[in-house]
Parts: C-alpha cells; structure tokens; sequence
C-alpha cells in the first residue's frame, strides 16, 4: 500500500480533510495530515487565506516541506487547494516521490524548477467552472502539465464548487467528491 503525506487547504485542518484522510487509511493506506496552520481552522476561505497570506505562502510551503523530514522518501503527496503548493513542490523536487494528487488547485510547473519528473505520476482533480481552479488558471497548468508529464490525468467534474471534496463545508458536491474519492484510491492501488 501507499504511504501518503495529505496538505489542507485554506480552511485548516478541517474534519472534512481528516475524513478523507481516514478514508485512505480505511483502504490500507498509511496516511500522514499535518496541520499548516498550526491549530487554527477557518469558517471562511478568505479568512483562512488572509491567515495564509499574512504568515507568508513561503512559509506555508516550508511547514509542508518540514512535515516530510522523517518521513520516508517513497511518498504519494496530495494537496487540497492551498495544499498543493507543498505537495507540488514536493512531488517535483523531494527525490523518491511516488505520485502526486492535486485536488482544486495546480501550478505552472515552472513554479518548482520547469519540469515534472518523469517517474512521478499524477493526477489533478477539479470543477470545470470553479471560480478560483477554473477562473485563475489552474485548469491551464494542469492541462500543460498533462500534455507534458509522462503520467498525468486531469477530471474536470460538472460545477463551479470550490472544496467540493471536503465533507465539511456547505461546498461539498456528494458526486463529484465520491468520484474524485474512487479515482484518488484507483491511483493509490496502482502506486503499491
């Protein structure tokens, strides 16, 4: 099974992540949830990021990087949102990465050095009309990612919720996050 390092978004360690989290070690997966936040958790995404934005989205991606030390290197890294900036920074440049699952967010992988490694897979998850995934670009680096990395899938679901895949927030899509669930479990079972 794989051993998985999850990054939240911008509401903070949310129960909606850590049922997520839960759902992957139900399916024999070892699971890893820091919390980025350091305890705080957001009834707003502006408020979460303007915490984000004030500590420094640097700093942000540096707590996610330091949540890897003492893990072992073979990793499978998953982002929610915010949560991609570490877990992308990672599945490109922290050597023995296993996968990458980006969820509702991704960067231009010129971001993190320009190129995605070839023995990374990856897959990125998002709403087709997501105001912040579909709007700001996101769907544009991954689409370039997909055209460019040797193992890359983009699912576009129907709708414009963003943290549509946390159980917790009035974003929730029940469909659309089963689906993003069953594929992420699809992935992890091939990583092995």
């Amino acid at each position: 099974m794989a051993e998985v390092l999850v990054f939240h978004h911008g509401h903070g360690l949310t129960v909606g992540v850590r049922r997520f989290a839960e759902q992957l070690r139900r399916a024999g997966h070892t699971v890893h949830v820091p919390d980025l936040f350091e305890g705080q958790i957001f009834d707003s995404l502006e408020k979460g990021m303007g915490y984000a934005g004030d500590a420094g989205f640097g700093t942000v991606i540096a707590r996610g990087t330091a949540a890897a030390e003492g893990l072992p290197a073979e990793l499978v890294y998953l982002g929610f949102s915010l949560g991609v900036l570490p877990a992308q920074k990672l599945a490109q440049t922290r050597p023995g990465a296993r996968g990458a699952l980006l969820l509702e967010a991704c960067v231009p992988v010129a971001e993190f050095g320009g190129t995605w490694p070839d023995d990374v897979p990856v897959q990125v998850h998002g709403m087709d009309a997501d105001p912040f995934f579909a709007v700001e670009g996101d769907v544009d680096a991954a689409r370039a990612l997909v055209e460019t990395a040797a193992d890359a899938e983009l699912y576009l679901y129907p709708g414009d919720r963003h943290l549509f895949t946390d159980s917790s927030l009035p974003s929730h899509d029940e469909h659309a996050a089963t689906q993003a669930t069953d594929r992420v479990l699809d992935f992890l079972d091939r990583i092995k």
